[in-house]
């Protein structure tokens, strides 16, 4: 089909409203776009950049575990969860406020389910199971919890307003779901059509989020898909790609792109606006990256003058490349150290200035890795 002939669905009426049934996507796309052609080679040349880097970065799994945090918080923060990138980084709950925690929670659960997704697809193709498995993941222990975590929506549902009477907009009636996701899930391996992955992927997601199928979450598992897409096609040989900074950046034109297309079936405004969003949260992924060695970098000529400290010092800072925020005791706990070895390595690593206090106390203080954890502030 050529985008410029695509018919976004149909309204369909229920019980006292209507509903919209979304066209099917498993099929050959074309188009007469030069703009989609021009971002989608700029798009995938950024991604390769990325890519690249990506295998010369050492100790890459404490990086990529910052930028899964940075995305569970933002990717959250669209769905309005007010929890900052300090407290996503707290693993207590005890350290949490009481009024805060259901929020640090449906972070930290986003962090589970990323994790846990990009593991089995080791061991299991990217299809509707494993999304299911995320979402269980993801809601599992929040409010979400009687959303029937894990599981496709046997009731309907809405976005925006009170009601089904003035809602926003009212996915398929339930009963459709199974057609469409079985359609879905066949687009994302069908070889037999020749369709650019990252056009492959703009369409699903705009197809998941219209589909809604889940009674809840819709939003944060379709922004997963995204980079679970990237790796299992190998486009990402690491989960080191996320657009939920960039969407929470353009909220507002996220979301009418989305409603452009049901409203006027005008796919190609989505797929340019999301090959945008590519190249630029790629370029911003890899500048990180880049800025990463040079803190590392320097950070490792600090430590080499520390004498008979480097080592213990070099392990502390170790740790801090996945946890920036920390207290002396929880490096002592970590890592094995006596308080009074904890103590002291804080000590020359402030006098280094590569630990900062944040809190101003006597007791109790907290330090930061002020330089490192500055680079996912974006």
């Amino acid at each position: 089909m050529n985008l410029s002939d695509y018919i976004s669905g149909e309204w369909q009426t229920q019980f006292q409203y209507k509903s919209f049934l979304p066209t099917t996507v498993n099929q050959q796309w074309r188009w007469d776009d030069p703009q989609i052609d021009t971002l989608l080679s700029e798009a995938n040349r950024r991604l390769g950049e990325l890519n690249g880097l990506s295998f010369i970065v050492p100790d890459l799994d404490r990086f990529i575990q910052m930028h899964v945090i940075k995305e569970a918080q933002t990717s959250s923060r669209i769905e309005g969860t007010q929890t900052g990138m300090d407290e996503a980084l707290e693993d207590d709950p005890e350290e949490i406020a009481p009024e805060k925690r259901d929020d640090w929670q449906e972070v930290r659960n986003y962090i589970d389910a990323m994790n846990k997704a990009i593991s089995d697809l080791k061991t299991m193709p990217l299809s509707n199971r494993l999304l299911c498995d995320t979402h269980r993941t993801l809601l599992g222990g929040t409010r979400g919890d009687l959303k029937t975590p894990g599981e496709f929506r046997r009731s309907q549902n809405w976005i925006g307003g009170a009601s089904l009477m003035d809602a926003v907009f009212i996915p398929p009636h339930f009963e459709e779901l199974p057609l469409l996701l079985t359609d879905l899930e066949a687009f994302w391996h069908n070889e037999s059509i020749h369709v650019p992955q990252l056009i492959r992927i703009a369409i699903s997601h705009y197809q998941f989020e219209t589909i809604h199928p889940f009674l809840d979450g819709n939003g944060r598992v379709g922004r997963l898909l995204i980079t679970l897409y990237l790796v299992s096609k190998g486009l990402l040989e690491h989960p080191c790609l996320y657009l939920s900074a960039h969407l929470e950046k353009n909220r507002g034109a996220y979301y009418d792109a989305l409603t452009h297309v049901r409203r006027t079936g005008d796919l190609g405004h989505w797929i340019r606006f999301f090959l945008v969003a590519v190249i630029e949260t790629a370029k911003t992924a890899t500048s990180t990256f880049r800025r990463i060695l040079e803190v590392r970098s320097k950070t490792s000529e600090t430590l080499a003058t520390l004498g008979r400290s480097s080592h213990n010092a070099t392990r502390v800072v170790d740790y801090l490349y996945s946890k920036p925020i920390v207290s002396a005791q929880q490096l002592s706990e970590k890592l094995g150290f006596s308080q009074s070895t904890a103590d002291r390595l804080v000590s020359v690593l402030l006098e280094k200035e590569i630990l900062h206090e944040l809190t101003g106390r006597q007791r109790n203080r907290i330090y930061i890795f002020k330089d490192y954890y500055q680079l996912f502030l974006w």
